[in-house]
């Protein structure tokens, strides 16, 4: 039980160790990336009920073997739900936290909240569904792909910190909208493609989930080394 927990968790706690050691200006408190990981992991309970809603009231109106089903549920109720849970409590959080001064800090806070979701199904799946080869799969794609929503999630989470710090509020708007958005997305089109039968979508599926892995790398090392204050100073308050 011990080596299938361990399975499960260790892709989370790698990926978050990759994550916040490229926050090389200042490093978050570990209190905070750990608080951020328990509220992800909690929203898993509140994505269930979602889902198991959206699944009833579709099946009201649609066959469950139509695309038009699929698409709804993955895009809508998984993707929207599960993403939804993870932006509001990274939001609730962080948005006013004294922590958050440097824009790279947002791509940790989704990122953690992420992987606590990730961590959490992953044990839920791995005891569940399958053991060792279940947690194997997972450790290659599901657990890396909230890893990457939750990079782009950052990403605009932290341009829009930046916009409300410099007075930019109709941007910091936008870019709010687009941390969310963008997210269910990407998270509804890799469920969607993974889901629906044929051999077609699952080339599509590979390539989709290659490109925006090697895409998220190469935003996370930019925006590492473009780091910045929130609020456009060259210095923390201290010392100015």
């Amino acid at each position: 039980m011990r080596f299938l927990l361990a399975a499960a968790l260790l892709p989370a706690v790698a990926l978050m160790w990759y994550i916040r050691r490229k926050d090389k200006i200042e490093s978050e408190p570990m209190g905070l990336i750990w608080s951020l990981v328990a509220l992800g992991a909690a929203t898993t309970i509140t994505a269930i009920i979602l889902e198991s809603l959206g699944e009833v009231l579709l099946k009201i109106f649609l066959p469950q073997t139509s695309i038009l089903y699929t698409f709804l549920f993955y895009f809508v109720f998984v993707a929207g739900s599960e993403e939804l849970g993870k932006f509001v409590v990274m939001k609730l959080r962080t948005w006013r936290s004294p922590e958050f001064n440097y824009t790279y800090d947002a791509v940790v806070y989704a990122v953690a909240a992420s992987l606590g979701f990730a961590g959490l199904e992953n044990v839920l799946y791995v005891f569940t569904s399958g053991g060792l080869s279940t947690a194997i799969m997972r450790a290659l794609t599901a657990v890396p792909g909230h890893a990457v929503f939750g990079v782009f999630m950052g990403l605009h989470y932290g341009l829009a910190k930046r916009a409300e710090a410099r007075g930019n509020y109709g941007t910091a708007k936008v870019e709010l909208c687009l941390s969310y958005l963008v997210p269910v997305l990407l998270h509804g089109f890799y469920d969607f493609t993974l889901s629906v039968s044929g051999w077609i979508w699952t080339l599509i599926f590979f390539v989709f989930y290659i490109a925006i892995v090697i895409i998220a790398f190469v935003k996370v090392h930019k925006a590492s080394a473009q780091d910045e204050r929130v609020d456009g100073s060259l210095f923390p308050p201290m010392f100015q």
